[in-house]
């Protein structure tokens, strides 16, 4: 394999098989790494390429370092490690998790790994010296004795958390002195006393996350989970009994013990501080390790994880049957839609199935044969693209070689991830080009034609949003041709020259013309070929009076020229002034085009329109635009009408046609066939590519109350209407390189909105919900009976349990 780095081949072996591996075959020089059971079984071994880095902090001497360990290292040897690094005797050591400097537990559990104590890459230890009073604190008792721990100066980590290679991108905010409590766990929490914070005495729910260093992502996502009425019940009741430990697509049931933990601490009674969620981190990191670490990762994509992997933890079904679902066979779509939703259910039964999985039809039809599959399949989630964000818009002049109508620009519409064909194609439409003419694309850089866009195949996102597009509509040839680019000079007096030499300078947009290869060209045929394309732009064409000269220089000379004309000069690479004649000229042949100069004299600019020359916008921007207003906001209606519209299948995911026998380009279409309880709504906001990236800030206009969905459902036998409510959004400000998460929540029992900003919690109106950095919406399913009697689940269910709750 490829080390994640290096791009070095290793390959893992033992001692014996390696060396008859290296005799037989050959190789580089062994390089042993450590291999480390990453799972639950002793088969899940895997290479170590990056061991912990810890920060040792001696506080007595202000002395740090740093040093590399396994996380399967045990804390007895970490303190063998920290005792001879700063040359001390054992019997006087203790260390500490020090993780955000804050004293978190004594390490005096010398066998138990690191780990399994849940220490964390780059984090710190503090090393006291028990027989050093200058260096621990006042009263030290005996090991396994908690510590009142320094107070920091903020909440937040300090300056070498991470060690400075992860420096966090959220926005923050000054934080006033803190206050600690224990929890009966014995952590040290830390109670900001912020203005915008809640206060002992408020609901119950309203307690904020501690940002551990770019984790804003995981605790927008965690604080719309944890406030899902269903899970707020589930979690605060018995849900141990459902895990399954023997689930080989789960996670031991780790993840969920973790989750639930986390969940009733934020749910717990007495006005709890923030809380900080790093053991469900470590848990999070271990078993996806792409959550690992502090940089900033997609709210949404943590969602998607953690409900698959809550699902596979605690997954009713302990022994999944093997299934195979058959062809609808004439059968109603309601007959094989219970079908496949049965067989789903007998191999995934959870809370998550039963809150938020739903059923999509899925239609695909064969365009040749029109054979048609009709699959049901189960979703957790609805992404929604915006309604546009597949499209982009594309500015560009075209010009009429012909002279026949004026330069003209135009704006169409292209898949962003097209190709030229797709735009040739939109601008052909759009200037409603004729049989027997063709487009050719040039990019405009410095008043010259700097690159032919004519690859059919090649990819739109080479085209930048402040390029400049030049399209000229030339007639069909047969023979191969050269092309020939008339770029404009006007006159450019250099008053501080005593000669006042005239000299040219380049201005406008280039013209351009074709001939074909090996035919004779004259002086006189380049005049007619000028004449022909600057008609449109001349008012009064009969003034037009061209003396044609050619030269091969760039060079600053000084002519001696008729003012009342203009001066055509022909420049090819040979530096000789070719005179005036009816001789032949040799075009030569060019990667580009031949390039002539038509100078402009002051008095002869007047006399022509210099807009339709000078003129030339760039491709301009992405549609829709970067930002709407309300008044053009995008509905969520729309998105969803986009999302289920029908569409063929990509090129790279063609469907086997089973009467084909051959792999098609069907046609894809998408309907809803049954809605959960809960409806999680992402809306599609990143993009990327091979050479670009970009988030849309579109305002989406979602509705907050009364999101029926009724109209939507395929299923026209499903009598009750599909009415939802708005109840949690996961937020995104910023860009795609340093952006914020926040989520905006609704304590259904209380009918408030709060804003959850990592450890601070404030409420807000309900008018200030709706933004354009809303990115992923939880809908709860309201039925009209509940809304008759005025019932719901959650907050209040849990206030009634957990007066007699403790930590375990």
């Amino acid at each position: 394999m490829k080390g994640p780095e290096s791009g070095m081949v290793t390959t893992m072996g033992k001692g014996a098989a390696m060396r008859e591996r290296g005799i037989r075959y050959g190789g580089g020089p062994t390089l042993p790494r450590k291999a480390i059971n990453t799972g639950f079984s002793q088969t899940d071994l895997a290479i170590e390429v990056y061991p912990l880095r810890l920060q040792l902090i001696l506080m007595s001497r202000g002395e740090r370092t740093f040093i590399r360990i396994s996380k399967k290292g045990t804390v007895g040897q970490l303190h063998k490690m920290a005792c001879k690094v700063f040359d001390l005797a054992p019997d006087e050591v203790c260390i500490w998790d020090y993780y955000g400097r804050t004293k978190h537990s004594l390490m005096d559990s010398l066998d138990k790994t690191l780990d399994d104590a849940n220490i964390q890459m780059d984090q710190n230890i503090l090393v006291e010296v028990t027989t050093d009073a200058s260096g621990s604190l006042d009263g030290l008792v005996k090991r396994n004795n908690f510590f009142e721990s320094d107070a920091p100066k903020s909440g937040l980590p300090d300056e070498n958390f991470a060690a400075n290679n992860y420096a966090s991108r959220s926005y923050s905010s000054s934080l006033t002195p803190s206050i600690y409590l224990r929890s009966p766990n014995g952590d040290l929490d830390n109670v900001h006393g912020s203005s915008g914070m809640i206060t002992r005495g408020s609901p119950l729910g309203l307690t904020g996350l501690l940002n551990l260093g770019n984790t804003c992502y995981m605790n927008s996502a965690i604080q719309c989970l944890v406030h899902t009425p269903q899970f707020t019940k589930y979690f605060c009741e018995d849900y141990h009994r459902e895990i399954n430990r023997q689930n080989p697509l789960g996670n031991v049931g780790e993840l969920a013990l973790a989750f639930g933990e986390l969940l009733r601490k934020l749910w717990a009674p007495g006005g709890r501080a923030p809380v900080s969620p790093r053991p469900f981190k470590m848990k999070l990191s271990r078993f996806a390790s792409q959550f690992s670490g502090y940089n900033q990762h997609d709210s949404q994509e943590l969602l998607a994880f953690l409900l698959d992997g809550l699902h596979e933890d605690l997954n009713r079904v302990k022994h999944r049957p093997y299934i195979n679902s058959g062809d609808a066979d004439g059968r109603s779509d309601e007959e094989v839609a219970d079908e496949y939703w049965a067989n789903h259910i007998a191999r995934n039964n959870s809370i998550i199935v039963d809150v938020c999985q739903g059923q999509y039809k899925s239609t695909l039809v064969c365009p040749v044969c029109g054979k048609v599959s009709v699959t049901f399949d189960p979703f957790m989630y609805l992404s929604l693209p915006l309604q546009f964000a597949s499209t982009r818009s594309v500015t560009a002049v075209v010009f009429s070689c012909d002279g026949s109508v004026p330069p003209t620009p135009f704006t169409v519409n292209v898949p962003k991830q097209g190709r030229c064909r797709d735009l040739l194609q939109a601008l052909g439409a759009a200037c409603s080009l004729k049989n027997g003419e063709k487009l050719l694309i040039a990019e405009i850089r410095n008043h010259k034609i700097y690159r032919f866009i004519d690859d059919p195949v090649l990819q739109l996102s080479t085209i930048s949003d402040d390029d400049h597009l030049a399209v000229y509509k030339l007639p069909k040839l047969e023979k191969r041709v050269n092309y020939i680019q008339f770029v404009h000079r006007h006159e450019d007096l250099d008053h501080g020259n005593n000669n006042s030499l005239t000299s040219w300078k380049p201005y406008g947009v280039p013209l351009l013309a074709q001939i074909s290869r090996n035919e004779i060209v004259t002086g006189f045929d380049i005049h007619e070929l000028v004449h022909k394309m600057l008609v449109p732009v001349l008012r009064n064409p009969d003034s037009l009076h061209l003396a044609v000269q050619s030269s091969v220089s760039t060079r600053t000379h000084s002519y001696h020229t008729d003012s009342s004309k203009c001066q055509l000069l022909l420049v090819d690479d040979s530096n000789t002034v070719i005179e005036k004649s009816n001789d032949a000229i040799r075009i030569p042949q060019s990667s580009l085009a031949t390039v002539f100069f038509i100078n402009w004299p002051k008095a002869d600019l007047k006399k022509i329109d210099t807009h339709h020359l000078e003129y030339l916008p760039e491709v301009f921007m992405y549609a829709p635009p970067a930002k709407r207003t309300r008044g053009e906001a995008l509905s969520l209606y729309a998105c969803l009408d986009a999302f289920l519209r029908e569409e063929p299948l990509v090129p790279e995911d063609m469907w086997y046609c089973p009467r084909c026998k051959e792999q098609r380009q069907a046609s894809k279409k998408l309907d809803l066939w049954r809605l959960p309880e809960v409806l999680v709504i992402h809306l599609k906001r990143f993009s990327f590519s091979r050479s670009t990236k970009q988030k849309l800030e579109t305002f989406v206009n979602f509705p907050i109350h009364d999101l029926d969905l009724t109209n939507y459902i395929a299923n026209k036998k499903t009598s009750e209407r599909q009415i939802y409510e708005l109840y949690a959004v996961s937020n995104h400000y910023g860009n795609m390189a340093s952006g914020h998460y926040t989520a905006h929540i609704k304590l259904v029992d209380e009918n408030r909105w709060y804003n959850f900003d990592d450890s601070h919690v404030a409420s807000i109106d309900e008018d200030e919900v709706k933004t354009a950095a809303a990115y992923v919406l939880f809908y709860r399913r309201v039925r009209e009976q509940d809304i008759a009697r005025g019932t719901s689940n959650g907050s209040q269910l849990y206030a009634k349990r957990s007066h007699g709750y403790s930590h375990r």
